[in-house]
């Protein structure tokens, strides 16, 4: 797997970018074979005009921050934001909040929009309903679920925000990846061997002495607290 992801996330002055909200914050965190690389991207911008104390009150950025920081307007920065994403694929929770505002500051520049980049959208949120129906799968929701540390999370700024969601994002997909995927390597090769020796037509049976049931009994703790609930192996065991 050589394809580049960007765990993204935005800030804005609201909640509806077709009706005077603009981005305040940009944050994008490159992986490359599930790993971080150093070629983030991350820039506060001037939404020229003014900062709703709600808005505020959920990102703690206030124009006179943006002020102090010389934050530049989106027209500044649109290209450099355009060309970082280009081709990537895009992790981002409800991912259709950030694209709509991102398209509609590249709409203000004549810039192409998200799907004219090249880029391919992995929306967590849609994917946290599908794994966990009726739950509850906001970002903290998720970050719990997961045992991913959010203390260093006072409001909800989009760099902070986008390092939780890698970390929600790897623990999600990690089972995905568990097995190899490459079958021409040499684990897989060893694998594809060990898979054509002929086994015998009977097998011993060897049952699993207290210790190892102890063990299992502790992976399936595990599990429950993960799912919030009885995992389906404990429920399958008790059936």
């Amino acid at each position: 797997m050589n394809t580049r992801q960007i765990i993204l996330d935005t800030e804005t002055t609201g909640l509806y970018p077709n009706s005077g909200d603009r981005l305040v914050e940009f944050a994008g965190l490159e992986m490359i074979n599930r790993k971080f690389t150093e070629n983030s991207l991350h820039l506060y911008v001037h939404p020229e005009r003014d900062m709703p104390a709600e808005a505020a009150a959920v990102h703690g950025i206030t124009i006179e921050q943006l002020e102090e920081k010389n934050a530049p307007v989106f027209a500044k920065v649109g290209q450099e934001i355009a060309d970082y994403l280009r081709g990537a694929e895009l992790i981002i929770h409800n991912a259709k909040f950030d694209v709509g505002f991102l398209d509609m500051e590249f709409r203000r520049m004549g810039l192409p929009p998200i799907d004219e980049l090249g880029c391919t959208i992995t929306d967590t949120l849609a994917m946290a309903r599908e794994m966990f129906p009726g739950q509850k799968v906001s970002l903290d929701a998720l970050c719990n679920r997961f045992d991913v540390d959010r203390s260093k999370r006072v409001y909800h700024g989009a760099l902070i925000d986008c390092e939780l969601l890698g970390e929600v994002y790897l623990a999600m997909t990690r089972g995905q990846f568990d097995l190899m995927a490459d079958s021409g390597s040499e684990e897989a090769e060893q694998v594809h061997a060990v898979a054509e020796i002929k086994r015998p037509a009977r097998l011993k049976v060897i049952q699993a002495d207290e210790t190892e049931l102890s063990a299992h009994e502790a992976y399936l703790d595990a599990l429950d607290k993960a799912v919030g609930g009885a995992c389906l192996w404990r429920g399958e065991a008790g059936a």
